[in-house]
């Protein structure tokens, strides 16, 4: 047996995954940055797909095509694009006590948008009276405002 720590043994031997020197900062580890990086990212993906799995009864393939059909951005809003966060999924509670979360699904939004339709319990009448309030503020009657 090797009187060799773990990660002295790997100084100096190519990196496990594809096979390349490692380079100074990464002499001590078995795998080189990128296969390290690519690692992380499948590991969290793994992840990813096993928590929507089992909290909205989805796949990570279905919510990646989700994603890619909403054109990789919120459903509500544009500018969200689930680059630095992960979408999250959005899904009706009703529903989802009825029929259950598969079929509960409704798209991807950013944490505000989704936040947006807690805030006003997925009520589209609320959300019918904020877009007219956008379109005709009161302040513009009463104060006398033209714009």
């Amino acid at each position: 047996m090797s009187s060799l720590k773990g990660s002295e043994r790997n100084r100096g031997k190519p990196c496990k995954d594809c096979g390349k020197p490692k380079g100074p900062a990464y002499a001590d580890q078995i795998r080189c940055y990128r296969c390290t990086q690519a690692r992380k990212h499948a590991v969290r993906k793994a992840a990813h797909g096993r928590r929507v799995k089992s909290v909205y009864g989805i796949t990570g393939e279905e919510y990646d095509q989700l994603y890619e059909a909403q054109g990789e951005r919120c459903a509500i809003c544009p500018r969200a694009r689930g680059i630095t966060r992960r979408l999250a999924v959005d899904h009706d509670h009703a529903v989802e006590a009825e029929q259950g979360s598969r079929a509960s699904v409704r798209g991807l939004l950013c944490g505000p948008c989704n936040d947006m339709l807690a805030h006003v319990r997925d009520d589209p009448e609320v959300l019918a009276k904020a877009i007219e309030y956008l379109r005709n503020p009161p302040a513009r009657a009463v104060l006398d405002l033209s714009a």
